[in-house]
Parts: C-alpha cells; sequence; structure tokens
C-alpha cells in the first residue's frame, strides 16, 4: 500500500476520554473514528488488524471441526422468553418492538438463537457433537462506555457454541478449544495467562470455566498465580491461605473503650495489635426467589471480601449492602458491629482464615466501645458457618500450603464455559440418546472479542511513541520509507517496494516526500514491526539500505540484493 493512496490521518490532540494507552493511540494514529458513545467506526489500517485477528481464530476453530455460521444480529423477543432472560437482560439489551408489535432486541450474546438453529436440525444423538461458531457484531448498552474498545457498546466478537450428549463428550470438546484458544494467542503473539474463572449466572458452580487474560498493567482483573506451580486464578475465584499467623488465646470476653475509633486501623493501633487480631464485620442483604436476607460477614480485619465468592456461598440472585436504616432496625451500630449477642434475624458467616478457636477483638455493638478475648467456637451461641469469603493477596500461599502467590493485571479477551443443560432444557432441545430416550444435550459457550483483542495488544505492546504491533496482528509488516527527492531514488524505491509485495511481504511504502523527522515519527506511532528505510545520501555512499525492528530498536544495514531474504527471515522469527 502507498501512503500516498492510504485513506489516512494521524492527530496531535487526543480526546479527553482517551484514558488508556490504547484508547489514546488508536485514536491518535488514525484507527478508529467515534461516531458516538462508546461506538467506534474501524478505518482501514485497523480493519487489517481485525481481520488477521479473525483469520487466526478461524483456522485454529476450523482445526477442530468447528463450522462458522452468521447468527442476526437482531433476535426476536420470544426465544429470550423462552429461556427466562429477557427480563434478567434488559438493563444490558436494546429491546424494541417492530410495526407489528413483535418484541425484539439487539443481541448482546448468542445462546438463544445457536439453540433455536440446534433444536430444529439436530434430532439424534448419532448427529452429535455439534460446534458452530460466528465472528459478528454484538450491542450491550453498558451504563458507562469507557476505554475505548475496552467497554464500548458495540463490539465485534467471535462466540461458538457446542452441544454433546453427556459429560464425558462434554469435556472433550472443551479440552479441544481450551487449546484452540492457547494457539490462538500464542499465534498472535501475545503474553497471556489462563486462569480459572467464576462461571457466574452461565453455568453451574461445578462447571469448568476459564478466562484468557492479555498480561497488561492497565488490565481491569487482578490474576492470583504462582511461579513455583502451574497455579492461576482470577481474583473472584482465587482460593488461597494464609501462613504463620499467630493469635490470641484469651480467656473470656472483656469490653474495652474505644471512643471516636470506628476503623479496624484505629483500634488495633490504639492496642498495639495487628490487625488480622481483629475481626472485620460487614453487612449484606441478599434476595434469592424474592425473598430478602440479612447476613453479618465476618473476616481477619486486615482482609478484603470477595462478593462474588459470597453470593456463590448465598445462592443469592441479587447481593448488595445493607442500608443504614436496617443496620439499625438489626440492633446494630455502624463503626462498632460484632458477632456477639446478635439478632436472631442476622445469619452469620466466617470466612475461612478465621481460627474459630482463637480470641479477636470485635465490635461490642455499641457506641465507642468493642470486646476483647471473642472467641467464636467458644462464644457463639449456634454453630458457625465458615467459608472462603476472601481476596487472595500477595504473600498468601496455595491451598496445599506450599507455594507462594503472586497478583499481576490483565484484560480478559476470551472466556469458555461449560453451560450444561441451561438453556437446551429451557428451549426445550432435545435429541433421541441410543435408547431412544429424548433427552436435553449438554452445551459449551467460548467467546473471544475480537476488538478488545486489539486494544488488548496495545496495551500489552507500546511505548511513548507508539504502538508496537506484534507481527501476526500487524497491519502490515513494513514500514518502508524513501528519503530523497531525484528520480531515480524515487524509481528504485518503486522497484524495491513493487520487489517486496511479489515476495508476499506486507508493505507499507511512505511515498508522501515528507522529512526523516516527520516520517519516522507517523512510522513510530503506527508501529509496524519492521521498518526499511532508503536514503539517497547513505545509498549512494554505502549501497546498503536500513533495516530497524520497532519491539528493540536493532538496526540492521543490508545490500539492495538481500533486501527481500533478509525481511523474511526477520519476519518468520516474529511468527
Amino acid at each position: 500500500m502507498r501512503l500516498s493512496k492510504a485513506c489516512w490521518q494521524t492527530y496531535k490532540e487526543i480526546p479527553k476520554e482517551a484514558e488508556i494507552p490504547s484508547h489514546q493511540l488508536l485514536m491518535k494514529a488514525g484507527l478508529l473514528h467515534k461516531s458516538g458513545s462508546g461506538i467506534y467506526q474501524y478505518l482501514p489500517f485497523a480493519l487489517r488488524v481485525i481481520q488477521k485477528i479473525e483469520n487466526i481464530i478461524r483456522e485454529e476453530l476450523n482445526k477442530i471441526y468447528s463450522q462458522e455460521i452468521t447468527m442476526s444480529m437482531v433476535t426476536p423477543g420470544e426465544l429470550w422468553k423462552e429461556s427466562g432472560r429477557w427480563d434478567l437482560m434488559e438493563n444490558l439489551m436494546v429491546q424494541f418492538e417492530d410495526r407489528g408489535g413483535k418484541d425484539l432486541c439487539l443481541s448482546p450474546t448468542n445462546e438463544e438463537s445457536v439453540t433455536d438453529i440446534f433444536r430444529k436440525i439436530v434430532k439424534s444423538y448419532k448427529q452429535l457433537p455439534v460446534s458452530l461458531y460466528q465472528i459478528n457484531t454484538k450491542f450491550r448498552d453498558e451504563i458507562r462506555p469507557r476505554f475505548g474498545l475496552m467497554r464500548g457498546r458495540e463490539f465485534i466478537m467471535k462466540d461458538a457454541y457446542t452441544f454433546h450428549l453427556n459429560k464425558e463428550c462434554m469435556d472433550k470438546g472443551y479440552e479441544e478449544m481450551y487449546q484452540a484458544y492457547s494457539n490462538i494467542f500464542k499465534r498472535m503473539g501475545l503474553d497471556f495467562a489462563i486462569v480459572e474463572a467464576d462461571a457466574g449466572n452461565m453455568g453451574s458452580t461445578d462447571s469448568k470455566t476459564h478466562e484468557f487474560q492479555v498480561i497488561a498493567e492497565t488490565g481491569e482483573d487482578l490474576i492470583v498465580y504462582s511461579e513455583s506451580s502451574d497455579y492461576a486464578a482470577n481474583i473472584e475465584k482465587a482460593e488461597t491461605i494464609r501462613k504463620n499467623l499467630s493469635f490470641s488465646k484469651d480467656s473470656e470476653v472483656t469490653e474495652i473503650d474505644t471512643p471516636k475509633m470506628k476503623s479496624i486501623a484505629d483500634v488495633c493501633n490504639h492496642l498495639k495489635v495487628d490487625q488480622y487480631q481483629s475481626l472485620k464485620s460487614l453487612v449484606y442483604t441478599s434476595i434469592t426467589d424474592a425473598k430478602e436476607s440479612h447476613h453479618l460477614v465476618l473476616l481477619l480485619g486486615d482482609d478484603e471480601l470477595n462478593e462474588v465468592k459470597l453470593k456463590n456461598y448465598l445462592n443469592a440472585t441479587y447481593l448488595v449492602m445493607t442500608k443504614d436504616e436496617t443496620i439499625k432496625d438489626l440492633g446494630l451500630i455502624k463503626g462498632f458491629i460484632g458477632p456477639h449477642n446478635c439478632s436472631e434475624n442476622l445469619n452469620i458467616v466466617y470466612d475461612q482464615a478465621i481460627d474459630l478457636d482463637s480470641s479477636y477483638i470485635i465490635g461490642a455493638n455499641k457506641v465507642d466501645k468493642h470486646l476483647k478475648g471473642f472467641v467464636p467456637s467458644r462464644n457463639c451461641k449456634d454453630s458457625v458457618n465458615q467459608t472462603d469469603l476472601r481476596n487472595s493477596k500477595p504473600g498468601d500461599y496455595t491451598q496445599c500450603g506450599e507455594h507462594e502467590v503472586k497478583i499481576k493485571k490483565g484484560i480478559e479477551v476470551g472466556h469458555i464455559f461449560q453451560l450444561g443443560d441451561k438453556y437446551t432444557k429451557a428451549m426445550s432441545a432435545q435429541v433421541l440418546d441410543n435408547n431412544g430416550k429424548k433427552v436435553n444435550p449438554l452445551m459449551g459457550c467460548y467467546g473471544i472479542g475480537v476488538t478488545r483483542t486489539m486494544a488488548a495488544a496495545i496495551e500489552q505492546n507500546h511505548d511513548e511513541q507508539g504502538m508496537i504491533w506484534p507481527m501476526a496482528i500487524a497491519p502490515y509488516q513494513v514500514y518502508f520509507s524513501l528519503i530523497g527527492k531525484s528520480e531515480e531514488i524515487k524509481k528504485l524505491a518503486s522497484d524495491i517496494y513493487d520487489s517486496l509485495v511479489s515476495d508476499k511481504i506486507e508493505v507499507l511504502f511512505d511515498d508522501r516526500g515528507l522529512g526523516p523527522g516527520a516520517m519516522f515519527k507517523d512510522s513510530d506511532l503506527l508501529g509496524l514491526p519492521i521498518r526499511i528505510t532508503l536514503g539517497e545520501r547513505d545509498y549512494k555512499e554505502s549501497n546498503l539500505l536500513e533495516i530497524k525492528l520497532r519491539k528493540c530498536g536493532t538496526v540492521h544495514k543490508v545490500s539492495r540484493e538481500g533486501l527481500n531474504s533478509k525481511v523474511k527471515e526477520l519476519i518468520n522469527n516474529e511468527l
């Protein structure tokens, strides 16, 4: 591609709302055009990246006999009503009526659509397993779109769905997709982690589910991992333990004065003890099957609650922090809440890290008072409910107690689930098994955010000058810059360009006649992996061209005759 013919414009100013590097650089380098809140147009260079990502996905999924389809972006509301998600998804889903008064929506996901296709085509176990995927536009009406392509309203996504007769077959299909995903992100040249994830509302608590996280300092997700083992999980799912904590064994409960000390830090500083010697008391309200319940959640004083774990433990539909007036009605006083002599209307839950036989400082449920010497196993009236509720943190250990964990940030670009029969049962999708009995097949669901992956690649690969594309997904492999004005050098540059293109090398030829400063600035901003420079003066003196690698800055000097083979070698080294 000759830049003189390209529809391309760079910008000096970065939009005020662009907070992260990928958003800033995609806009500054002229790859995106914003048309509305969370809605972007993909310009030529961005589209080339997207197409490369899509092609890698297609090649790997086709290898495992997944078949590509395209489902409509507009979906009949009746399908969503069958699955029970019409009302549940209304906050994220654009719903409307056609001129005949029938409900429609813009699909944020396609479990209903693909299940409808399946039930109309597949009737026998002999036709299983079935694996279908699409790469299509999705729309989710995010309340606060932000971070450019990271959390936009309209985006491109690959979603795949599999159907299986039994758990054994579903597990096999899951492992095939797991490996395909690994191959996809390896081929893209991305540093990524595969982590255990929470199934959320998509599957049951025992369903397999993993996230594929691109490692980046700007990531919103936290990955808990061990360098000395293969353990990795996202913060919502991670289960780790604390070691080497010493607790008091006080023999009785004593009331102590703590005037105006409402925080654990204040109380523990006053008593000159570590914060983990106290218990943090949090009050939550859960709603399940329209029934409201209140819970007192207890953690070691320096731990943080993982709300996902609590919601799963309570099997709650909704979970919120209890309102102040309700806390007062329960006989509790904010800042001085504790589990001693609590209301019977409170369900008390202890975190797994709490030693039930040790002594702790707790709120006394009195203004300016705390209790010292509270032992859960001794001072609780009823049996103690205990489960893992805390967020893991650096310095914890894996559950075997042998491997210390660390935390790094990541960007979720892929997520795979086992759905079970959630949708096939709800939508009466059945096949005959080998005994002639009607059964609901088991499903798997597998997503990759295509445009999010493009943004994540930039978050992981950039510097102060601009983007640094991995070779496999760069819009072009080579930025060819010409410095010179004579007709002779222009003819040579044109011949070199034609030769590179003939050798199947993707070249962006900067033939605009700019000075080297402006040209190199654009080259660094766009971030193509290889820059070739033909300088008229240098070439006349040495008969050599310069090759510079964007990622590491390494420079090679090559002859005209050796140029193509050297460029191919450098490309192959990165693929």
